[in-house]
């Protein structure tokens, strides 16, 4: 009879325990197809991993929803309750709620350690004499060549670099660890990328990079501001204020733990300025 009671009772344990998994809520995340190193299918991007240590916080499952385009995927997955949250978006972004930033980095200029070049700001001379140089169109790093009249001869070295061309819409990609790759083979002697973007494959590189952060106060010939610096935030639909409040909570937790993945990453970290502080 005791016997009888303790199946019962081990039954009865191990429907409870899968009830309770079943019930567990879950955090749905938008999650890019291949966008790395920020995260893909296979969840190796860090952005994958700082969405499954959110989600973990918030005592949910966490459930990643793929997009393949970068350019619809909040209208056509976030706003249509597709998913819950997207990671890795500017601070402030019009499009959607966004909560207190949770890392500020730059862009920076990157070039093999051997070279032993001078790379500061945009007046350094070596920018002027580079033969090639690698970087991604539509960026800042654009606006500055093109202020610096470098723009122009790049333009057919800057056409090689085209990783993939979707066959509609003609989505363009640049991939990230191609551009450090080519300055770590030698065939670019400097890249301008977004720092997070490049700072795993520097770190990775069988040859030593030196990964220089560009400063915040450039301008263009007309004297108008150039940006460097971007803060990136969570982001949630319009109207779910309850979730970015809980997400805001978290992020303010677990500056420290979120600080480490992302500096075991490589990435540059800045402070945020004081007048963002304030705000938050």
């Amino acid at each position: 009879m005791k016997k009888t009671r303790r199946i019962f009772t081990a039954l009865a344990l191990g429907i409870g325990f899968a009830s309770a998994q079943a019930e567990q809520p879950t955090l749905k995340v938008c999650t890019a197809e291949d966008e790395m190193p920020y995260s893909n299918k296979l969840g190796e991007g860090f952005e994958n991993r700082l969405a499954q240590h959110v989600a973990e916080q918030m005592g949910r499952k966490l459930e990643i929803v793929i997009w393949s385009d970068p350019r619809y995927f909040i209208r056509d997955y976030l706003d249509k309750g597709l998913c819950d949250v997207v990671m890795g978006v500017d601070a402030s972004d019009p499009r959607l709620l966004t909560t207190v930033p949770y890392y500020r980095s730059g862009y920076v200029f990157i070039s093999r350690e051997k070279d032993g070049l001078d790379l500061q700001d945009w007046n350094s001379p070596a920018l002027k004499t580079a033969q090639r140089i690698a970087f991604a169109p539509g960026t800042p790093a654009e606006t500055m060549l093109r202020a610096i009249g470098r723009y122009n001869d790049l333009f057919n070295y800057q056409q090689e670099l085209v990783g993939f061309k979707s066959r509609r819409n003609q989505y363009v990609k640049y991939d990230n660890q191609k551009l450090v790759n080519e300055v770590a083979s030698g065939k670019a002697e400097i890249a301008i990328l977004w720092g997070p973007a490049a700072a795993r494959y520097v770190k990775a590189s069988a040859t030593p990079l030196t990964m220089t952060l560009i400063p915040d106060n450039a301008n263009r010939a007309d004297g108008e501001k150039v940006g460097f610096h971007y803060s990136t935030s969570i982001g949630v639909r319009k109207g779910e204020t309850a979730l970015l409040e809980q997400l805001n909570k978290i992020i303010k937790q677990q500056q420290d733990e979120i600080g480490e993945l992302l500096e075991a990453e490589g990435i540059p970290l800045l402070d945020e300025p004081e007048t963002r502080l304030s705000m938050n």
